[in-house]
């Protein structure tokens, strides 16, 4: 019975939240029939009713200062949704986990409630930390042929800002042109060049990147030409691609140890040693060398 009254509660705290949120969805699309209503706006619209699905999260997230650091890992992600809505998509997360184990067990076993909440909150962090590392990875790969193309626009007598624009609207869509837009869009909010590139650098936290930014500064203080600069960051930044795929294919054997130990070797075994074992346990030794 207790059981049955844990359920239903939380059943109708998942279904209050729901209708919440379909409440504002409904909202949005009789806006967005009228015409009143951006992409973007949209967006806004959605990620701040999961924000209000439970609003006393904001005054914890702001005091034990987790807003700081999921900003961060979202903003390196380029998720468009606020810290307080990502903790709020947790915490439904672990509820409704939490409501599906109970029902699938019929009973409330607190170790399997703990491991539910557990894997409920960190799914979304890990499903993050995935979409960062997969960004990372398509910025360091594009990060030469992106430089090189400043360079030769710099070098055509275009200056930085419209040198980023030129390249943003020839280049197909990738993360490192988004990261670009991004600081376009903080230059027109009034934020120096300087400083928009340091925090492009230490959002995303990848070496390239920080080489790339640093040669932009230190060239613009000394007062060298920005095209050399550039001319040398690219063969930098090839040279260690290549030596990335150097590591890579060193890795690959290491790598391939496992599969062959566990999976082929058995196969080869039961494939030769077989035979040989059935005539040793039907026929005899004899008839085994025989």
């Amino acid at each position: 019975m207790e059981i049955l009254i844990f359920l239903l509660i939380i059943g109708a705290f998942l279904l209050i939240a729901l209708g919440l949120v379909m409440a504002q969805g409904q909202t949005i699309g009789m806006k967005h029939a009228a015409g009143g209503l951006s992409k973007e706006s949209r967006l806004e619209m959605q990620v701040s009713s999961l924000a209000r699905i439970f609003p006393f999260t904001r005054a914890f997230l702001e005091k034990t200062g987790l807003d700081i650091k999921l900003k961060s890992k979202i903003d390196a992600a380029h998720v468009g949704i606020s810290a307080q809505a990502f903790f709020n998509i947790k915490l439904l997360i672990m509820a409704s986990g939490c409501v599906i184990a109970i029902a699938l067990t019929q009973k409330f076993d607190p170790l399997v409630i703990l491991a539910v909440l557990v894997a409920g909150y960190f799914i979304p962090d890990i499903y993050l930390k995935g979409k960062i590392t997969k960004r990372k990875k398509e910025i360091v790969r594009v990060l030469p042929e992106t430089v090189d193309l400043l360079g030769l626009c710099i070098e055509a007598g275009l200056d930085f800002t419209n040198a980023v624009k030129w390249v943003i609207e020839k280049t197909p869509a990738n993360p490192m042109m988004e990261e670009l837009a991004f600081i376009l869009e903080e230059i027109k909010w009034g934020k120096s060049r300087i400083q928009a590139l340091k925090d492009m650098s230490r959002r995303l936290d990848i070496p390239g990147i920080s080489s790339f930014v640093q040669t932009i500064i230190q060239a613009e203080r000394m007062g060298t030409p920005v095209a050399d600069a550039f001319t040398i960051l690219s063969e930098d930044a090839r040279a260690q691609r290549f030596h990335r795929g150097e590591r890579i294919a060193l890795q690959a054997p290491i790598k391939i140890l496992l599969p062959l130990i566990f999976f082929i070797m058995p196969v080869i075994g039961i494939v030769i040693g077989g035979p040989i074992l059935l005539q040793f346990m039907t026929g005899g030794i004899t008839a085994a060398i025989k």
